[in-house]
């Protein structure tokens, strides 16, 4: 990049998409299970709820690993509306980092392969919203290079590869546990 050439664009928001062979109430009860996120992710290794009153929207920490490097989050959740979303805010330190979250459409029946009888459908789309703005957003960027090795366009990619792990793991988990009922 020359001096003229302005800096790439920060990329803020990033959104995945996967259909599930699975119905959309079984979908939403996964994602929403917190406890069950290190399954899936590639990066979450093992989730600690915390003590609350409120069951729907839970607190929880979030142990995260990197190749060698291991860090937690605090996550709260923030939106809880079965069976359409379900979102988290993730911060370390008191600092904002990341809002991340699922919805999910009406399911669409569909004939599995598998199956003589037809199974609904869901379509997943999982999002992330970065932020990591403004001076105390500098500071975040900071830690993310310090701690998880990663820098704000690195983090970007990490999280795009992440989604699609994370999406993909969630379909072979729903759709088999669905395929093994369906045969019983």
């Amino acid at each position: 990049m020359s001096p003229q050439d302005p800096a790439p664009a920060r990329t803020w928001e990033l959104r995945e998409s996967i259909l599930i062979a699975a119905p959309l109430d079984e979908v939403y009860a996964a994602i929403s299970d917190v406890k069950r996120m290190p399954q899936w992710s590639p990066e979450c290794v093992k989730v600690l709820l915390l003590p609350g009153k409120d069951r729907s929207r839970p607190s929880f920490i979030g142990f995260n690993r990197n190749g060698g490097r291991h860090w937690f989050t605090r996550c709260r959740v923030t939106v809880a509306e079965p069976p359409r979303e379900f979102a988290f805010r993730v911060s370390v330190a008191g600092l904002p980092l990341a809002i991340w979250g699922f919805q999910l459409r009406s399911p669409r029946t569909h004939h599995s392969h598998h199956a003589a009888r037809a199974i609904d459908s869901t379509h997943v789309t999982q999002y992330w919203h970065d932020l990591r703005r403004g001076p105390l957003g500098a500071v975040s960027d900071l830690l993310g290079r310090v701690v998880a090795g990663t820098s704000p366009t690195a983090r970007v990619h990490a999280n795009r590869a992440g989604m699609t792990t994370t999406l993909h793991r969630l379909k072979r988990s729903l759709e088999d546990t669905t395929e093994t009922t369906s045969a019983s």
